[in-house]
């Protein structure tokens, strides 16, 4: 959707990006719903053994919506301590 959107209103100079965080976890979720055992095996799949806070995600939202990131468009930028998923 991104890249068609992108090619839909580039000529607008109208950038479309998206931002795809991981499982970040605030105080509310650590609480009452993560189990050490759901948080455990989650990490597992991280590359980065921490888990993602919400301060996490800011860096990547002002990079997007800055004018550094003034050539990009019709891309996702992920963030999410590079999980990766196996059969």
């Amino acid at each position: 959707m991104t890249r068609a959107l992108a090619r839909e209103f580039g000529a607008d100079r109208i950038r479309v990006n998206a931002l795809a965080p991981g499982w970040v976890l605030n105080d509310k979720q650590k609480q009452q719903w993560v189990t050490p055992e759901a948080l455990s095996t989650h990490l597992g799949r991280q590359c980065l053994k921490d888990t993602l806070t919400p301060q996490d995600i800011v860096g990547g939202c002002l990079f997007l919506a800055s004018s550094a990131s003034r050539m990009m468009t019709g891309q996702s930028l992920v963030i999410d301590g590079g999980v990766v998923t196996t059969g």
